[in-house]
């Protein structure tokens, strides 16, 4: 018997079927928990993750964040200067199946605003 996949599950595969990490443009991949955020820049033909950042970083632990939405923003920020420095400056933007708003929202709005384009 199939498993019957989420809403979730469903939006993300439809999603992944055009987005697709290269070289020039790797996919910045957010996965959202209850309590915590992670995105990373992965070139999917070589499987090989190239920057990851979460809300468990310890850069990110020691600030004080106002809640899950502020700490998003920071996460965002950070991935973008990371990839920065390792020259990257483009990206294409997989939500992971979630609904464009709230923590998945301010990531991306974090990461554009440390320079980073999708």
């Amino acid at each position: 018997m199939a498993k019957e996949l989420s809403a979730r599950d469903r939006r993300h595969r439809r999603v992944r079927k055009r987005i697709f990490g290269t070289v020039e443009r790797p996919r910045l991949a957010v996965y959202r928990s209850l309590q915590h955020i992670y995105a990373q820049l992965v070139i999917d033909g070589e499987s090989r993750t190239l920057v990851q950042v979460s809300s468990l970083d310890a850069s990110l632990r020691d600030q004080e964040a106002e809640g899950k939405v502020d700490m998003a923003r920071r996460v965002g920020r950070l991935l973008a200067e990371r990839a920065k420095a390792q020259g990257i400056e483009a990206c294409v933007f997989d939500r992971g199946g979630y609904l464009y708003h709230g923590r998945v929202a301010a990531l991306a709005e974090g990461a554009r605003e440390a320079g980073l384009r999708f």
